[in-house]
């Protein structure tokens, strides 16, 4: 399945929770970020948590033991695994950060099943401290988008991936995504596109409330299981679409063939002909 691009989300769509969120309750810090909120952006909100955490003794490793315990649902990751296998080109597109998101991947053996991962750069320095920054530098310049927060517009990450994948040939593009900052990018997909919204959750609110908005064909999920479902069913629809259309085109040819006269059958047979 060449022709197929599945983009996720990470939190709450391939994993079951806000990651960020879950590191910091689960090393104790919570009331501290529930202070620095509403003082700061989330990145910068979040970089100063790993500073804090790496004060008071906590290590990488405590970091990563605490990533490898994010619960996830059972059949999320035999989804991955067989849209992998089906030949799709896998991304994400994730507004948490890419330390996590490859701690988790690489413990659930599914990190080589992604081809790019777009996401808030994360990374540990010199002294051992995990440090983690803005997708894009809004301190600098805007990315003028309203819909989506100053440090990532999902939408314009789409529009760029798309921009790649118009070179190669005719894609379909399936997102997958449960947050508000996955509607922007729901709006950038195209007719013959899907859009795979988590249901009762923001994204789905928003679609439903601004569907003329959105021109790819929508097909919600509630958990893990309802995504490998509809998933793989969107695969397996756009497979056959594909082998129709290559039948068709084959089809096409052979019948322009058939309907070329005898006299330049025998022109085409004399100019063929090679002098012995």
């Amino acid at each position: 399945m060449a022709g197929v691009v599945v983009v996720f989300d990470f939190d709450k769509t391939i994993i079951d929770l806000d990651s960020d969120n879950w590191v910091v309750d689960e090393l104790g810090a919570t009331d501290l970020f529930n202070q620095l909120l509403p003082t700061m952006p989330w990145n910068s909100v979040m970089d100063m948590m790993m500073k804090e955490l790496y004060t008071q003794g906590k290590t990488i490793d405590d970091i990563q033991e605490v990533l490898k315990r994010a619960p996830i649902h059972p059949r999320v990751i035999p989804a991955i695994k067989t849209a992998h296998s089906l030949g799709c080109d896998l991304r994400i597109v994730s507004d948490a950060n890419l330390f996590y998101i490859e701690t988790i991947l690489v413990h659930l053996g599914i990190r080589d099943c992604f081809t790019e991962i777009n996401t808030n750069p994360g990374y540990v320095n010199e002294e051992g401290r995990l440090r983690i920054f803005p997708f894009h530098d809004f301190q600098s310049s805007s990315h003028g988008c309203n819909l989506c927060p100053p440090n990532m517009c999902k939408g314009m990450i789409i529009e760029r991936i798309q921009a790649s994948l118009a070179k190669e040939g005719k894609k379909t593009m399936i997102y997958l995504g449960d947050g508000s900052g996955d509607f922007c990018p729901s709006l950038k997909l195209k007719e013959g596109d899907y859009v795979m919204p988590r249901k009762n959750f923001p994204v789905w609110d928003l679609i439903c409330q601004n569907r003329e908005l959105v021109r790819a064909k929508i097909d919600e999920w509630s958990d893990g299981e309802e995504l490998e479902r509809v998933l793989l069913k969107l695969i397996e629809a756009i497979s056959i679409q594909e082998s129709h259309s290559n039948s068709f085109q084959l089809l096409s040819v052979n019948c322009k063939m058939e309907t070329i006269p005898m006299a330049d059958h025998e022109a085409l047979s004399s100019s063929l002909q090679v002098t012995q």
